[in-house]
């Protein structure tokens, strides 16, 4: 037997011998399982999904029968019981109104009472037409069947015109599919600037 088959016929053995021994240090060197393991959630967080249930980043859109189209979305959402409504926080809403315009509202807590045909949005409730115009409240009643809202409080409002503030305000349609208009109301103050014409 020459030199060549002998070194072939010693690698045949050594190399699977090699191969098992490297197996077994590997589970002898192994560390072992970790069975007190960190949830990745703050106690407080695990309280409050465990109060009820609850739905992350709900979306809902539509459109009514005059055609405007409505998209929610909110950051957490609750759903209601007998008694009580559906609550969500973090609050946004776009509406495309069929002539063309557009408003957003933004709040930090919202909710809906299917019943009274009315959407409840409070805390920093902010409206901002397509001509720019931001309005700025604490409470917002909608209804959830068409485009038609009002507040019941205080508004405070910047655009083009100026700053204006008033005791409510009501967004509706004087016609059925006409357009929307914001309707200020009880003790209305503007303080006009007129726009200085550039030089």
């Amino acid at each position: 037997m020459d030199s060549h088959s002998r070194a072939v016929a010693y690698l045949k053995v050594l190399l699977p011998l090699a191969a098992l021994a490297l197996l077994s240090t590997l589970f002898l060197i192994s560390r072992g399982v970790n069975t007190d393991a960190v949830i990745p959630f703050a106690q407080r967080e695990i309280e409050d999904r465990m109060k009820g249930q609850q739905v992350t980043a709900p979306f809902f859109s539509g459109t009514t029968a005059q055609g405007d189209e409505i998209m929610v979305t909110a950051a957490l959402a609750r759903p209601g019981g007998e008694g009580t409504p559906a609550v969500a926080s973090d609050l946004s809403a776009e509406f495309r109104l069929a002539d063309g315009g557009r408003i957003t509202l933004a709040s930090r807590t919202g909710a809906i009472h299917p019943g009274q045909d009315i959407a409840r949005f409070t805390g920093h409730v902010t409206i901002t037409s397509a001509d720019g115009l931001v309005v700025e409240t604490e409470e917002l009643n909608t209804a959830l069947s068409g485009l038609e809202a009002n507040s019941p409080g205080p508004v405070r409002a910047t655009g083009a015109i100026g700053k204006l503030t008033a005791g409510n305000m009501q967004i509706s349609s004087k016609t059925e599919g006409g357009p929307v208009h914001m309707l200020f109301k009880n003790g209305v103050k503007l303080l006009y600037e007129p726009q200085q014409p550039e030089r």
